[in-house]
């Protein structure tokens, strides 16, 4: 079973500073019908202009996945962590039992276009955590790369949930399948360019909830971008 989330029709903030997709239910965009799909919550596509961002403010109980497009995103947080985060990187927060953070883009002149995802962790009060690391120097071309997971991967960031997150780049009539074992379900994003999956055509911003299947094949129709959920 696939069901199409368009980019079009997520909710939509914008202040100026910041203009915001929402994929799910956020802030002050509420719909029953899009509170999140399994594990995963939030899916934000934020563009934030040169110089402006997030001042401090705070989170608990929250696994916090930022994936940088283009721009780069300063981040600061009460747990002591100073870094940097540019396309290539992912970055994870565990909130836990509370976090204070910020976040800003540091250039003057360049926007910041950013993916800030949101995941319920498996249970309540883990202590505040981060993590920052490196994905770029592995081939994603045509291949699954994993980003995050309970258990992951080296190169992966450790995630307090059973959900495994993956990233591909894919050529027009590059395909790439990854298989879903039973009871488990997938969300594609398409970050970037446009695939196909099982007759379905997606392009940027667009997400696809598949549950029931037993692989989630996807096909570059135009060079593309993607990110690759596997939910309990």
């Amino acid at each position: 079973m696939y069901d199409v989330r368009r980019s079009d029709a997520r909710g939509h903030a914008d202040h100026g500073w910041l203009d915001s997709r929402h994929t799910f239910s956020f802030a002050d965009y509420h719909d029953p019908a899009h509170m999140g799909f399994r594990a995963l919550r939030v899916i934000n596509e934020d563009r934030v202009a040169p110089g402006r961002g997030f001042g401090r403010h705070p989170h608990r109980d929250m696994e916090i996945l930022t994936y940088v497009v283009s721009g780069a995103v300063q981040h600061a947080d009460s747990m002591g962590n100073r870094a940097v985060v540019r396309p290539g990187e992912i970055q994870r927060m565990t909130a836990g039992t509370g976090v204070t953070h910020s976040e800003v883009n540091p250039s003057p002149a360049e926007d910041l276009h950013l993916l800030q995802i949101w995941i319920e962790p498996d249970r309540r009060g883990y202590d505040p955590g981060y993590e920052q690391v490196r994905y770029a120097d592995r081939d994603r071309n045509g291949r699954l790369v994993q980003l995050a997971a309970r258990e992951p991967q080296s190169g992966a960031v450790r995630i307090h949930q059973d959900v495994s997150l993956w990233t591909a780049a894919l050529e027009r009539g590059a395909r790439v399948v990854h298989d879903l074992a039973p009871g488990r379900h997938g969300w594609l994003q398409v970050v970037e360019g446009t695939v196909e999956v099982a007759g379905h055509r997606l392009s940027a911003g667009d997400g696809l909830a598949v549950s029931d299947e037993t692989n989630v094949a996807i096909a570059g129709i135009e060079p593309a971008e993607i990110l690759l959920f596997d939910l309990a």
